[in-house]
């Protein structure tokens, strides 16, 4: 029976006509291609990405230079000074974070008492030199300025998970 069965399916070659039903079937779903630089997946909130420092509504930085970021981050990518200000309260006059370094743990994100340190949704930062990966503090500054709707959307959304 099976060498009748083998004889009929090569005779018929009815293994290209499923094939070919298989590819007139997927001719007409909707496509499941990006076109990348156009088109862009969805992202999940917890994404991490590249770095922003956040800012109040009043536009005063949130970092309060309490260093719990740079004593957890695991490839000590992180450095922090800071002074006390004229009120009493510590700002940090200087903040860098070496991507070169950095394994995206998010530990930094999740020991920040006030939020201040995120990892944003963006991962389109290539750059030709390691320089240009070396993040001071007007930088993470601006990445928190450019990404501040999709970072707080983003924390709001996570929220009841933290």
């Amino acid at each position: 029976m099976a060498l009748v069965d083998r004889t009929f399916r090569s005779l018929f070659l009815t293994e290209l006509a499923v094939g070919f039903a298989i590819t007139f079937r997927q001719m007409f779903k909707p496509k499941v291609t990006v076109n990348y630089p156009h088109e862009k997946g969805p992202l999940s909130s917890r994404f991490r990405g590249e770095h922003a420092l956040r800012r109040y509504a009043s536009g005063e930085e949130r970092c309060i230079a309490c260093k719990l970021c740079e004593a957890i981050c695991p490839a000590q990518a992180i450095t922090i000074e800071a002074e006390p200000r004229d009120d009493g309260s510590r700002r940090t006059t200087r903040y860098d974070i070496d991507m070169v370094k950095c394994i995206y743990c998010g530990f930094c994100q999740e020991a920040c008492p006030v939020d201040a340190i995120v990892e944003g949704p963006n991962y389109e930062f290539a750059a030709e030199t390691r320089e240009e990966l070396l993040y001071n503090k007007d930088k993470l500054l601006a990445n928190g300025d450019r990404w501040e709707c999709e970072i707080a959307a983003n924390l709001s959304t996570d929220a009841p998970y933290r």
